[in-house]
């Protein structure tokens, strides 16, 4: 089920930036914080991604717009466990 939009998936990752900017009050976090968010967010979003798909790579590959073989390649770099599963159940309300 879909959530109402002012929940979704960019207001949420807005909520969370601009606390981690508020939990630094003497100033800006360190440089190279683009490539500290995308390594934060790439790993969740590919390992909820193939167990969503049950393991099938290409599925998820095509699910996240993606080269088959780029999936495999940020699978190992990241160290995710790519086996088949069994999907999760998630709760009612979500």
């Amino acid at each position: 089920m879909l959530r109402k939009q002012n929940s979704g998936l960019a207001a949420t990752v807005e909520r969370h930036l601009r606390d981690y900017f508020d939990a630094h009050e003497d100033g800006l976090p360190t440089s190279g914080l683009y490539g500290r968010v995308i390594q934060e967010i790439e790993r969740p979003l590919l390992a909820i991604t193939l167990d969503e798909c049950r393991g099938n790579q290409l599925r998820a590959a095509a699910l996240l717009g993606l080269n088959r073989n780029t999936l495999r390649k940020k699978i190992r770099e990241l160290g995710l466990q790519a086996a088949k599963k069994r999907r999760t159940k998630r709760a009612a309300n979500d």
